[in-house]
């Protein structure tokens, strides 16, 4: 298992101890509300996630403090994906960011719930972010 950082690691220990698939879902969707929300009226092709069966759009952004990941999807558990990534990622350096892996979300027990597509969807999002990143450090 990855040392993960702690509110990473509280997160895949919460899905952990989830009873079923159902409950995983449904923390999904608890989380969709957390994402700092891409509004459809700022959706676009350049923020479009190709790839992805569902409609989603992110826009990374880095600053002062950090990460900083807004999101936004026609599906809650795409957008509860984004969520819990934006919580694992907030405030790294393009570095840590693009070293970062995205297998929380198989520890989460939540990538094996997902079609195919969706969880491709998952690792086409979580590749253009590091992109994004990798293109801020020159």
């Amino acid at each position: 298992m990855t040392k993960w950082p702690p509110r990473i690691q509280e997160i895949i220990n919460d899905f952990s101890e989830a009873l079923d698939q159902m409950e995983r879902y449904e923390m999904l969707f608890e989380y969709a509300s957390e994402i700092d929300e891409l509004k459809t009226s700022e959706w676009s092709n350049k923020t479009r996630v190709v790839g992805c069966q569902s409609e989603a759009h992110i826009l990374v952004q880095f600053k002062n403090n950090g990460f900083h990941l807004k999101g936004g999807s026609d599906s809650q558990i795409i957008q509860g994906l984004m969520a819990i990534t934006a919580i694992a990622l907030e405030g790294m350096t393009p570095e840590e960011v693009t070293g970062f892996s995205p297998n929380f979300v198989s520890e989460m027990m939540v990538l094996q719930t997902l079609t195919p597509n969706r969880a491709n969807g998952f690792l086409n999002m979580f590749m253009r972010i590091q992109d994004d990143a990798r293109e801020m450090l020159g």
